[in-house]
């Protein structure tokens, strides 16, 4: 292997110990020592890929944004070019795709928010991706509401991020249909005229 080859193995190696450790017992809990352990790489080579703890949680996070995002335009778009579809779409993949692995939805919902200050800007640019997806599958149609769709998509991934920490922390979790029926409820009541 190449110097940058090994880089991007352990890269993705750390990456794949933080996905399991900053989601159990949680990211301030995780040592960069707990990290490498899983690892299986020295605390040296953890510097080499990463300045700290915040900024793999930084990378990891960004990674879970992408491939949800992913997911769900790619469940948009192969709907009809509705309100209701593309709702009942966006809604449906996002809440599944994020709730199939409890890791991803404590991640993304919980420990990004434990991790305190240093993962405000990061998780400001999840919003901003999702917020983006949301006026970009709503605002063209004529159904959807003329208020304010910026401030809507805000309210409605508070309300959804709500619902998934509901999820992540109750002993006896909503089932996952339930959780996605609420969201479509609010998202139609919010966005249709």
């Amino acid at each position: 292997m190449s110097p940058e080859e090994r880089l991007a193995e352990r890269r993705e190696r750390l990456i794949a110990a933080a996905y399991v450790l900053y989601s159990d017992p949680g990211f301030p809990e995780t040592t960069i020592e707990r990290l490498c352990a899983r690892a299986r790489i020295s605390n040296r080579a953890f510097y080499e890929c990463f300045s700290g703890r915040e900024e793999l949680m930084q990378a990891l996070h960004a990674r879970c944004i992408q491939e949800t995002l992913e997911s769900m335009y790619k469940a948009i778009d192969q709907v009809p070019d509705t309100l209701a579809d593309r709702v009942e779409a966006g809604v449906t993949e996002y809440i599944r795709f994020v709730t199939e692995d409890r890791r991803r939805a404590r991640i993304l919902h919980m420990e990004v928010r434990r991790a305190g200050d240093c993962l405000i800007t990061s998780r400001q640019l999840g919003v901003a991706g999702f917020v983006d997806a949301i006026k970009a599958n709503v605002a063209d149609l004529p159904e959807a509401t003329k208020a304010n769709q910026h401030l809507l998509a805000l309210g409605m991934i508070g309300a959804v991020q709500e619902l998934l920490i509901e999820w992540v922390l109750s002993d006896d979790p909503p089932p996952v249909e339930s959780l996605i029926s609420t969201a479509i409820h609010i998202f139609r009541r919010s966005f249709v005229t």
